[in-house]
């Protein structure tokens, strides 16, 4: 109890309690600079969910529309401490949001600089603008055919203060602030230079990585968005390599792994060694690991109409929780992919099934095979 009470004194220094039973306090709850009068009347068993807080007229209208939060939060909080800690945190966001909501509009000239700028940009740049011009999407064509937008988060004061921008890149992007001769600190202009430039640069990686998503059957991502750098490639015989490629350098050897069993995977990574010196940075990425694991690349119609499996043996799903498939019985003559946490809960269900830290040794429950799973840790 005294340190309950120690910690309350330590968290709302401004709140006191009132008599000797300490069933009543009274004082003020600060906020962002601010301090607000409120008073707490506890039962004679101190349980919060029967206190009473009775709030100044000011606080009452800043917390209206939270009322039935600040019920709940007295009904599950163990004592006025942690209380007391969970009103200033919803205090704190009902201030922000009042700020928010009441925050001045900007100065007319703010609406007639921002219109004659997309003017000289140009009108078909812009994809989006909301009602108060806060928000602002831009797009722009790379040299490819490529389609990019950035968007843009304007603040009250912008110019002088630079917007915060949103890109699909696989790299930071953020505007500079240098300021051109006779122009504002961070025009939309000078952003969106910077911007196509950005593009420009990443036009490499970009053209690397589409020949992979068109020529290869690309089991991860899914749908890969722009500022995606792996790529997770099927091979055939239930083998997949896993690639990430460095945006800065995407013709340079990606970082490797192969996934699947290891009569199928062990030649491939005896073959990347033994070739890595093939490795030409002037051709694809795609074209150096035909050349350097001396295999074509299958196309997913191809591999599909093969016995190529894609589901779990266990779970008969491709996806699970986000996961897909990537361990494989070492049976030649069997194959079958399985979900790691899948396998893991079959295998710890069998009688005969052994574990030595995180390696589990069973049978595989198609073909009774051994099959070995080493667990990582966000699997477990």
């Amino acid at each position: 109890m005294a340190v309950t009470e120690a910690s309350l004194l330590r968290q709302c220094p401004l709140l006191l309690p009132q008599n000797r039973s300490k069933t009543v306090y009274e004082g003020f709850i600060s906020a962002q600079g601010r301090d607000f009068h409120l008073r707490v009347v506890l039962p004679e068993d101190l349980q919060l969910k029967n206190a009473r807080l009775l709030c100044s007229w000011q606080l009452r209208t800043i917390l209206n529309g939270y009322h039935q939060i600040v019920q709940q939060r007295m009904q599950h909080s163990p004592d006025l401490m942690s209380f007391m800690m969970e009103l200033k945190m919803l205090l704190e966001v009902a201030l922000k949001n009042r700020q928010e909501l009441y925050a001045p509009p900007p100065p007319p000239q703010f609406y007639s600089s921002l219109i004659e700028e997309i003017g000289t940009l140009g009108w078909d740049k812009l994809v989006y603008v909301d009602t108060c011009f806060s928000t602002i999407k831009l797009k722009a064509e790379d040299a490819s055919g490529r389609e990019h937008l950035i968007t843009l988060k304007l603040k009250a004061k912008y110019p002088a203060e630079s917007p915060d921008c949103f890109v699909d890149f696989p790299v930071p992007f953020s505007a500079s602030r240098t300021p051109q001769v006779n122009s504002p600190q961070s025009s939309l202009i000078s952003i969106y230079s910077q911007f196509l430039a950005a593009i420009e640069s990443l036009k490499a990686f970009w053209d690397v990585m589409d020949e992979i998503d068109e020529k290869t059957w690309v089991l991860e991502p899914e749908k890969p968005p722009r500022c995606a750098t792996a790529r997770r490639i099927a091979l055939g015989n239930n083998v997949s390599i896993n690639i990430e490629v460095d945006p800065r350098h995407p013709t340079m050897l990606p970082e490797c792994f192969f996934l699947g069993a290891d009569h199928v995977v062990k030649p491939l990574g005896i073959k990347l060694s033994r070739n890595i010196h093939l490795w030409d940075p002037e051709n694809s990425v795609l074209q150096n690991l035909k050349d350097v694991l001396e295999i074509d690349f299958p196309a997913r119609a191809i591999l599909e109409k093969s016995d190529f499996t894609m589901d779990c043996g266990i779970c008969y799903a491709y996806q699970l929780d986000g996961a897909i498939p990537d361990q494989v019985c070492d049976n030649s003559q069997c194959g079958q992919p399985f979900h790691q946490i899948c396998l893991y809960e079959w295998l710890r269900g069998l009688l005969t099934s052994r574990q030595s830290f995180n390696i589990i040794f069973g049978e595989c429950p198609y073909c009774s095979k051994p099959i070995t799973l080493k667990m990582s840790g966000r699997k477990h």
